[in-house]
């Protein structure tokens, strides 16, 4: 096992981090910007090193200042985390370079995976299946119209790298391609330096389900069950709930079969999600992400299995504490997302807490690194922490997410709590009965009222 882990993160997901690293006996390093001298990860580490000013490229982004931080502190292994570095085959690249160990997987993994042409191919050949679509890039404008014809509009032109909606455009009709493509791909160039784009068909109501696996250096693979990520504003999920209402049984056992087949032909290293559009009984791979998700705590809830824990341990070169036949779905769980944003608007509320009270009870998780007095710096995302609610049954777990949202206090900013608890009260949300098209659909019409 390692001595010491340097944390390249901040916030809720660096504590969750500093908290497994503790429970395995490991020492902490945490790094932080000027704007983070006072996060909570910062004063509970073992050690700390400010790495630059506050914008993330000069600090969180900063590979040399991360590499020379954990030389210093003579860490042996960095975690990521998620965001940031956490998919950038670079920077393992450059931690193994140094006798480092990089707490995820393979770099080359990474690669193939980043890139959304290349990760449909790998995913094609492991016997994963995909949507109708182009094969590769599309170049042209020509390229573009016979693919579209091919797969029958509307059509979807998507960013070969990069993710979180940016540089994706609908074509309802030929007449709409030649834009969507243009817009695609200057939006591709611009957040991503890289204008390659794809094509495919446009699913019109379907459910975003991704499968949890994760696998270690011995030849065990295992499949945790899905997450239903479906309740998304502008393909940013909100809210995410383990096991999904929408699949049966049966589905369940599929998908996750598949999934499991797959990371084995690819000889994946670590946890990761395989993502999918699913409609009408069938599903279609959307991407993979080569890192721990935001919304992994409900799949640890119902499956009562720490990832967090066993990252490190596989990075370490230990096998899984579990075989798939260890694996069991209990009882069902809910995440909110909690940002600090005014929830109508959604713009950004740093500023002072003033009073913070978490919810408790059983069953009950509360994923931040905010305490009364806090600042919330200006220059990072605006999720501030994660509600996280398991109960036996969905409708209990509803039950109790109404309850926790009452408790959960936060003063001094505006917050998303006011949002959730409208959305859990509508029908179609406790009915289970919603698309990741609904949210916005309801938001819209919410804005009307």
């Amino acid at each position: 096992m390692f001595q010491k882990v340097l944390i390249a993160n901040r916030g809720e997901i660096a504590l969750r981090v500093h908290r497994a690293c503790k429970e395995l006996g490991v020492s902490t390093v945490a790094i932080h910007s000027t704007a983070d001298t006072e996060a909570l990860h910062v004063k509970l580490a073992d050690e700390s090193v400010c790495i630059g000013p506050p914008a993330p490229k000069d600090s969180y982004l900063n590979i040399p200042a991360i590499i020379s931080a954990a030389e210093i502190t003579n860490a042996d292994a960095i975690h990521p985390g998620y965001g940031f570095l956490s998919e950038n085959a670079r920077f393992a690249d450059i931690i193994a370079a140094h006798n480092i160990t990089f707490i995820g997987p393979d770099a080359e993994h990474i690669r193939v995976m980043g890139d959304k042409i290349s990760a449909k191919e790998a995913a094609g050949g492991a016997g994963i299946p995909l949507v109708p679509g182009s094969d590769g890039e599309v170049v042209s404008l020509e390229d573009a119209k016979k693919c579209a014809e091919k797969i029958g509009y509307p059509v979807l032109v998507k960013a070969a790298s990069g993710g979180g909606g940016r540089g994706m455009k609908v074509a309802k009709t030929a007449d709409h391609l030649a834009e969507a493509l243009s817009t695609a791909k200057a939006e591709a160039k611009a957040a991503f330096g890289d204008d390659a784009v794809y094509i495919e068909k446009y699913l019109g109501r379907p459910r975003h389900i991704e499968i949890q696996i994760i696998a270690d250096s011995h030849g065990n693979v295992v499949q945790l069950g899905e997450r239903d990520c479906s309740l998304q504003r502008r393909h940013q999920k909100v809210l995410e709930e383990a096991l999904s209402p929408a699949l049966t049984p049966a589905e369940r056992q599929e998908i996750g079969e598949i999934a499991r087949a797959a990371i084995a032909k690819l000889g994946y290293l670590g946890a990761g999600t395989i993502e999918f559009l699913y409609e009408n009984g069938r599903f279609y791979f959307i991407e993979m992400n080569t890192r721990l998700q935001v919304e992994h705590p409900i799949t640890e809830q119902v499956t009562r299995i720490d990832l967090v824990r066993e990252q490190i341990r596989i990075a370490a070169g230990m096998p899984l504490s579990f075989t798939q036949e260890d694996v069991s779905f209990r009882g069902h769980a809910i995440e909110c997302r909690i940002n600090a944003e005014d929830p109508k608007t959604f713009r950004p509320s740093p500023g002072e807490i003033t009073y913070f009270h978490a919810p408790g009870g059983p069953g009950v998780r509360f994923d931040s690194a905010i305490y009364t007095g806090y600042k919330i710096p200006p220059y990072y995302d605006s999720m501030i922490g994660k509600l996280i609610v398991f109960a036996d049954d969905r409708e209990t777990c509803i039950k109790r997410l109404r309850r926790c949202l009452d408790e959960l206090q936060l003063n001094g900013i505006d917050t998303t709590i006011p949002l959730f608890k409208d959305l859990i009260e509508q029908p179609d949300f406790l009915n289970g009965d919603y698309h990741i098209h609904w949210l916005e659909e309801w938001l819209g019409g919410a804005d009307k009222q």
